[in-house]
C-alpha cells in the first residue's frame, strides 16, 4: 500500500542505500537481469523493503536486480504485470495482504493473484494499532463501543483506501462491536493518520512503525493492537485478542512473489537468498525495532499461509459487505 516514509520508511531507506550489511559468497542465479515490479509508488513501504533486499540478493544470486514502480489500481496494475510474466524467475512481485488475498474480493480481476502467484518468501509482517482521535470520549474499548453505539452514524474511521488491510480491520470492528461508522478512504496512510490527527476523522488502524511517532503527542490514543502478544514499542497497549476478540489477531504482511510456473528450483533458491538477506544483522535489528515478525518460512511454509490467508479475508470481506468506495 501506499505508505508515506515514516521512521520504518526512514529506516529502510538508509538501510537501503548501505550494502555493507552483505559479505557473503554469491550463487549463480540464470537471469541476468531482475525486474523486481513494486505495485505502489515510490517511497512507501513496499517500495523501500524491495530497495532493501536488492543489495544482498545482488550478491547472493550474482545478477543485476532492478526495481519498477507499477503504482495503480490499489496495487492490481503491478500484481497483474507479474501475474501474466514469464515464469522463467526473472520477474517478482513485492506483494502484501492487500493487493494479494484481500482485492481480489473487492475488485473485478483478470487473474486472480493467490492462483497465479507462486508465494517464495515473507520479508515482513506488522501488527495494526487501533487509534483514536484524542476528543473522541473513549480510553479504551468499552467507551468506544459505547460512544458509538450512542451516536450511530456520527464518526468515521479513516483507511489508506479502500481494499487495504486497514479498510477491512474498520469494518471487521464494526462488525464485532455491533455499531456504525462512515469509512473514509485516502490516497496513502500519510493523509489518513493526518486527519485523525486533526480530528476531521475520529479513528483508524494503522501499522505500528507509522503511528508509534504519532502517540508521544497528545492528539490521538491507542486502545489497541492487533498481534497476538503485545507490541514491544507499545507494551502498554492491550492486544484485541485480551479484549476478548481472539478472532482479531491479525498483521500487514509483505512477501516476494513469482509468477505460476516458475520452477521449482528456482523458488527455493530465492526463498533461502531471501531468508538469509532478512538475518542480516542490520536488517533484522532494523524491522525488529518496528515490531516486524520474521516467520523465517520456507516457501511450502509460505504458500501454505497465504492458502490459509485467502479463505479468512475472503470470508471477512462476505460477513462485512464491504465495498470498494
Amino acid at each position: 500500500m501506499n505508505v508515506k516514509p515514516g521512521i520504518l520508511a526512514y529506516g529502510l531507506l538508509a538501510l537501503a542505500a548501505s550494502g555493507s550489511a552483505f559479505a557473503q559468497a554469491a550463487t549463480t542465479f540464470p537471469c541476468k537481469v531482475v525486474k523486481f515490479i513494486v505495485p505502489y509508488p515510490p517511497g512507501g513501504s513496499s517500495d523501500l523493503l524491495a530497495r532493501l533486499l536488492v543489495p544482498g540478493l545482488t550478491q547472493k544470486l550474482s545478477t543485476t536486480i532492478v526495481v519498477e514502480n507499477k503504482a495503480g489500481a490499489a496495487g492490481n496494475i503491478g500484481t497483474a504485470q507479474v501475474s501474466s510474466a514469464k515464469a522463467d524467475g526473472c520477474t517478482w512481485l513485492l506483494g502484501n495482504s492487500s493487493n494479494i488475498v484481500i482485492s481480489r474480493n473487492l475488485y473485478k480481476l483478470q487473474r486472480d493473484p493467490v492462483e497465479a502467484l507462486t508465494p517464495v518468501a515473507e520479508v515482513a509482517a506488522m501488527p495494526m494499532v487501533l487509534y483514536v482521535n484524542a476528543q473522541l470520549p473513549a480510553t479504551d474499548m468499552k467507551q468506544l463501543a459505547s460512544a458509538l453505539r450512542a451516536n450511530p452514524g456520527q464518526y468515521s474511521y479513516a483507511s489508506p483506501g479502500s481494499g487495504t488491510t486497514h479498510h477491512l480491520l474498520g469494518e471487521k470492528l464494526k462488525l464485532d462491536l455491533s455499531v456504525s461508522a462512515t469509512h473514509v478512504p485516502y490516497r496513502g496512510s500519510g493523509p489518513a493518520i493526518q486527519d485523525v490527527l486533526g480530528g476531521s476523522v475520529s479513528f483508524a488502524f494503522e501499522g505500528t512503525s507509522a503511528i508509534i511517532p504519532h502517540l508521544a503527542g497528545a492528539k490521538i490514543r491507542a486502545l489497541a493492537t492487533t498481534g497476538e502478544q503485545r507490541s514491544p514499542g507499545l507494551p502498554h497497549v492491550p492486544t484485541m485478542k485480551e479484549l476478548g476478540y481472539p478472532g482479531f489477531v491479525v498483521t500487514n504482511w509483505y512477501g516476494v512473489f513469482v509468477p505460476q510456473g516458475t520452477p521449482a528450483a528456482l523458488v527455493e533458491q530465492l526463498n533461502i537468498s531471501l531468508r538469509e538477506t532478512m538475518k542480516a544483522p542490520q536488517i533484522a535489528e532494523a524491522l525488529g525495532k518496528f515490531d516486524s515478525l520474521n516467520s523465517d518460512y520456507s516457501a511450502q511454509q509460505y504458500r501454505k499461509f497465504v492458502q490459509k490467508e485467502a479463505p479468512y479475508w475472503e470470508s471477512l470481506v462476505k460477513q462485512t459487505g464491504a465495498k470498494v468506495d
